[in-house]
């Protein structure tokens, strides 16, 4: 049985959408975001609610739209439910706990679910070295930071502290 089977059944001790899930979220993504804006860490691709976007919502998302508490409420539990879904056909070690897989999830929907289930991070924790990929969340094999970076339009890279800052919560929360 796949762990993503086991999810729906709530046969494996983990929940989708938690209310710890959701805050952390609110915390790095915002709260009360209503009024859709372009991201700049994004390249402007407009953004909602917390860190809902075209690639993600059902509805169209289209900078100076105005969602209410309850169309951001109702679209962030779909987008979490299915990110979450998505993210437990990558996961194979069933001895996670519900705070590694909020913390894969929170990069996920940061980064896009495929490439946390690509990542470093996935394989060590896939291969029961759960310590070292909750580091890795946030670190590299070297020390340095990891996931923390922008791309410019000329092409270069920008180390953005409020990324790290991010990623070092998630690889606390990892390893609680």
């Amino acid at each position: 049985m796949s762990l993503r089977t086991k999810l729906i059944a709530g046969t494996f001790g983990l929940v989708l959408g938690t209310s710890g899930l959701m805050a952390f979220l609110e915390r790095w993504e915002g709260a009360g975001q209503n009024v859709v804006y372009a991201d700049r860490l994004a390249r402007g691709l407009p953004t909602v609610c917390a860190g809902i976007t075209k690639h993600t919502s059902p509805y169209p998302v289209v900078v100076g739209d105005y969602w209410s508490d309850d169309r951001c409420g109702e679209v962030e539990r779909l987008v979490v439910t299915k990110g979450q879904l998505m993210l437990a056909d990558c996961i194979k070690n069933p001895a996670i706990s519900q705070n590694t897989f909020d913390a894969l999830y929170s990069h996920g929907h940061n980064n896009g679910v495929p490439s946390t289930c690509a990542s470093r991070a996935m394989r060590l924790i896939n291969a029961g070295k759960i310590a070292d990929g909750c580091r890795a969340l946030a670190y590299g094999p070297d020390g340095r930071p990891v996931w923390a970076y922008v791309t410019r339009a000329d092409g270069t890279k920008q180390f953005v502290p409020g990324l790290h800052n991010r990623r070092i919560a998630e690889m606390e929360l990892c390893l609680k």
